[in-house]
């Protein structure tokens, strides 16, 4: 349950796909690491296992979780992350505004970190698999649904033809009817939804290809899948995730997969694009 994903990660990026598979203790640790990042790069291992309340080879075990070797080189990640980030400090002006533009420019300072999870092979291969699937069922409860019936659609806009069922209960039906060739496409931010799993088990059991898009690398979802493309939490955190449901990243990754996708596809997304913006050309009014 170690980090797998860019070598090139922020602390704050790695820990936002891990956190939810860490124990008890090591996300006490973790929780100090981010209440005040600051002070921790001051401490050693010991100093801040012992604020923490913790064992140091708890701080040791989860910073090899995170994919460091020990506390010191966290430390050194952690102190890159920090020059970059006061290098943004801005003061807003109070009121609506301010608060927009502050969290505008805090998301657009994230962004550069959602993909530090992505695996290229992986990426790769499941991209050749919605492009050539006979069949593509996309699944999604909850606030990833919408995303779920947009991707759908965008993928039929480019050639190629993509399902989605909204019911719980009719996703697991058109789950089960799928074959060995078909591919399905399941949407959950924590990977944890249970009648998202459902669905999920209802692909495996089918024999159909399963990619999962999800924000944490370890959860229930990603060990069902046989692509996994974990895009993490612009927010940063499990928590937030939880709380605030955010979906920019989740957006932003489907956006770019429909565009790799049509590019698989070649001359086919061509000719239905063009029948697509005839389509739009006769809805629209003078």
């Amino acid at each position: 349950m170690n980090w797998t994903g860019n070598s090139d990660a922020s602390p704050t990026a790695r820990i936002a796909t891990v956190r939810n598979a860490l124990v008890p203790s090591e996300d006490k640790f973790i929780q100090l690491l981010l209440d005040d990042p600051a002070a921790a790069v001051e401490n050693t291992a010991q100093e801040i296992a012992d604020r923490a309340g913790v064992a140091r080879s708890t701080v040791i075990r989860a910073c090899q979780r995170l994919g460091y070797r020990g506390y010191p080189q966290l430390r050194v990640a952690l102190t890159r992350e920090l020059a970059q980030t006061e290098a943004r400090d801005v003061t807003y002006e109070k009121g609506a505004l301010g608060r927009i533009r502050a969290e505008v420019d805090a998301l657009a300072a994230s962004l550069p970190h959602i993909t530090a999870a992505l695996d290229s092979d992986g990426l790769d291969a499941a991209i050749t698999r919605i492009a050539t699937a006979r069949r593509l069922l996309v699944i999604a409860n909850g606030l990833s649904s919408a995303q779920a019936s947009d991707l759908a659609m965008r993928l039929t806009a480019v050639g190629r033809p993509s399902e989605y069922v909204a019911d719980a209960i009719g996703q697991q039906i058109a789950a089960r009817g799928l074959a060995s060739e078909d591919a399905c496409v399941v949407i959950s931010g924590s990977g944890a939804n249970e009648a998202t799993l459902r669905s999920a088990r209802a692909v495996r059991a089918s024999g159909a290809h399963l990619i999962a898009v999800t924000s944490f690398a370890h959860s229930p979802l990603v060990e069902l899948a046989d692509n996994a493309i974990v895009i993490a939490p612009a927010t940063g955190s499990f928590r937030h995730e939880l709380e605030h449901t955010s979906r920019v990243s989740h957006t932003i990754l489907l956006e770019s997969l429909v565009g790799l996708v049509a590019s698989e596809l070649g001359e086919t997304a061509d000719q239905t694009r063009a029948l697509v913006l005839d389509v739009l050309s006769d809805n629209l009014s003078e």
